[in-house]
């Protein structure tokens, strides 16, 4: 794992809470209440701490379990805007900083991949334009407030994509490549004990489907939906962007074998 990888994790602890006031939320399965963008959540306190941390899931939050900012949340909060709060700053102060944080999350996000595309050695060929790319985002990234809140990020999110997908295609070379699944619907499939090694699941919605004991080695999962998604005994070494908010929103257990760059949920052991 790059060693500058978990400055793109959140920090909660250095955020104001800016997931919890800046997002909206609808009352769903992932969401007991309605919330408006630009409202706080009920459950947020005055210290910008979670009120239910410990309990998001058993009290309707689950939602809440599989967000993450990529380190959006510290650096706006920190270094975007100084250390002025949105409470203290006033309305003017809050409704900015409202608007860049999903602004710098979309970038911080976009860091994440071209950080672990730098770290694959069958890219290297690629690592000039890899090491372009991330510093022209960590560039967007740092303007100041009035540029990133009227910044359209889409452009450059596809000339970087067209890159990443040539550093995936480099780390699968010779491994089932040829098996595109680019953004398959399969919700609900049952690929028990599949062999999906190198295949490209970018985009591919796998909402509820059955992996367990599936070999997902190198496979590409970048914006891959794994929402309900049964991990259990899979393998996913080595596999390509996949990340936190992704692992989190699937079900999985002590069998299942995950790359460096994520962790393991702790819902994971009490869903079992």
């Amino acid at each position: 794992m790059p060693a500058h990888l978990p400055l793109l994790r959140a920090d909660c602890a250095a955020c104001f809470g800016l997931c919890c006031v800046a997002l909206p939320f609808a009352r769903s399965a992932d969401f007991a209440h309605d919330k408006p963008a630009g409202k706080p959540c009920a459950n947020l306190r005055a210290d910008h701490a979670c009120g239910i941390h410990t309990d998001l899931r058993a009290k309707g939050y689950a939602g809440c379990t599989v967000y993450d900012c990529f380190g959006a949340g510290q650096r706006v909060s920190q270094v975007t805007f100084g250390g002025r709060d949105w409470r203290t700053g006033g309305e003017a102060h809050a409704r900015l900083m409202f608007e860049v944080f999903p602004v710098v999350r979309r970038l911080h996000e976009l860091l994440r991949y071209v950080t672990e595309a730098l770290a694959l050695d069958a890219a290297r060929p690629l690592h000039p334009e890899l090491r372009r790319a991330l510093e022209e985002t960590e560039r967007l990234a740092a303007q100041r407030p009035e540029e990133l809140a009227v910044l359209d990020p889409a452009a450059h999110w596809h000339e970087v994509a067209e890159l990443l997908l040539r550093a995936s295609e480099s780390a699968r070379e010779g491994r089932q490549q040829s098996r595109d699944r680019r953004g398959a619907d399969l919700a609900g499939a049952q690929l028990k004990g599949a062999d999906l090694r190198g295949v490209s699941l970018r985009g591919a919605c796998l909402i509820a489907a059955d992996l367990t004991g599936a070999d997902l080695r190198h496979a590409d999962l970048i914006g891959a939906d794994l929402r309900g998604a049964d991990l259990t005994d899979a393998d996913l070494t080595g596999a390509l962007f996949l990340t936190q908010p992704q692992v989190n929103a699937a079900r999985g257990g002590p069998g299942t074998r995950l790359p460096g760059s994520v962790v393991r949920p702790v819902h994971w052991a009490a869903s079992r």
